[in-house]
């Protein structure tokens, strides 16, 4: 079979060279290839960045989707942008942003805001399955954020949904138990299909109201707390973030639309790194998000966060990453600066191990010697009394030896006497 060399990280490797492999060529990253100074650029990035940032504190965003849309809201409003999600309104993008996760509730909020479609039956239920109704101010305050936002930022969560038979209309949520009525509330895993043409129409609708704002999709890569399916839950959430990544890729691909953008938070969070759910798995731990977020303030906003303080963060990250995977989550814990521990560069722990065997070594044999030398100063005592022994004239008795204070006892006996 004949052979190939590349390249990859600067080292040389070899691969089968029967097939042709075309102009692009993006190797996946190995352990080593974090270390590159480009690293976020070539694995996470790479291909969906914007050529320059358009996001400035003065631009308004608006943000809503699964619960890894309320993070980005965050984010962004603690470090001072402009976020209209964030402000106080009676629009449910505001009070449910987070809780709005697929596509056919994305779908919803759009129709109902610019087109005033209202759904024939009671869809919309909060956290607490409080409904939420269909009033005109929340609709007129959600059209109003829609035509003031210079970008949208669209995170999609699931693909399972609960929907109403008869009309065929989609439940944001699970149908409060007060609600359920079997005969026409029914659950299933929405397809490829539905959720691209969900996509195509959200698209279309923004091209429509807002032709010239920026669109941002991503995917949330909170799992599922739960499935309704008859299968583990692990592998009905990978069936879900692949149909809504299929899906998205797909859309993105078709509409060439150059204000159209994929941030890739998903592939960050569960690629990046291998340690980046809290004991709970299903959260991710702080420094992950953090540098999620920082990733996309580098790339997206301008002036953007300084390349050094993008890095420090990666670096910082995949240091705690790895002290978790050797010491457990409580190493990542919020302890008093006292008591933490600083964290070190793999070559630091590396010397810090060489150091630790060398003093053991040093230890070994010093104590060695010292168990030498006792045990010559053992030996030596006895053969110093036989030695003693022999050097007698014979018939002369040997007197024991006796202690300095029974020598000193005899003396003042003698003289007293």
């Amino acid at each position: 079979m004949s052979m190939v060399i590349y390249e990859q990280d600067g080292v040389r490797r070899r691969t089968s060279g029967s097939f042709y492999r075309g102009e692009t060529v993006n190797y996946h990253p190995q352990d080593a290839s974090f270390e590159r100074a480009d690293a976020i650029e070539q694995y996470f990035v790479h291909g969906w960045m914007p050529e320059k940032g358009f996001v400035s504190k003065n631009t308004p965003i608006v943000a809503f989707g699964s619960c890894f849309a309320a993070n980005i809201s965050k984010y962004l409003h603690a470090r001072g942008y402009d976020v209209l999600t964030k402000r106080d309104n009676k629009s449910y993008v505001t009070s449910m942003g987070d809780g709005i996760v697929h596509t056919f509730a994305l779908r919803q909020q759009f129709e109902w805001a610019w087109l005033r479609k209202v759904p024939t039956v009671e869809l919309w239920h909060g956290y607490k399955a409080e409904q939420f109704g269909y009033s005109e101010d929340a609709r007129r305050d959600t059209e109003m954020l829609f035509n003031r936002a210079s970008v949208f930022i669209i995170t999609l969560g699931l693909s399972e949904i609960w929907y109403d038979e008869p009309t065929g209309e989609v439940f944001w949520r699970a149908v409060p138990a007060s609600k359920i009525d079997p005969s026409r509330h029914k659950f299933r895993v929405s397809t490829h299909a539905e959720n691209l043409e969900n996509l195509r129409a959200i698209h279309a609708l923004i091209r429509r109201f807002r032709p010239e704002v920026p669109v941002l999709f991503t995917v949330s890569p909170i799992p599922l707390t739960a499935t309704f399916r008859p299968v583990s839950c692990i592998t009905a959430n990978s069936v879900s973030k692949a149909i809504l990544r299929s899906a998205l890729d797909e859309f993105i691909r078709e509409a060439n639309d150059p204000k159209l953008f994929y941030f890739p938070s998903y592939e960050i969070v569960m690629h990046g790194f291998n340690h980046q759910w809290i004991d709970d798995r299903k959260h991710v731990y702080s420094h992950v998000l953090d540098f999620n977020m920082k990733v996309f303030e580098h790339f997206f906003c301008t002036p953007g966060l300084p390349r050094e303080e993008l890095e420090s963060s990666f670096r910082r990250a995949l240091l705690l990453d790895q002290a978790i995977g050797r010491e457990g989550h409580s190493v990542a814990a919020v302890k008093p600066a006292t008591e933490r521990r600083p964290l070190l560069t793999r070559d630091e722990r590396i010397e810090q191990r060489r150091e630790a065997r060398r003093a053991a070594r040093v230890a070994e044999r010093i104590q060695q010697r010292k168990q030498v030398k006792a045990e010559a100063t053992a030996a030596a005592v006895p053969a110093r009394k036989i030695a003693s022994a022999a050097a007698m004239p014979a018939g002369v008795p040997v007197r024991p030896r006796r202690g300095w204070r029974a020598r000193l006892a005899a003396w003042f006996g003698r003289h007293a006497a």
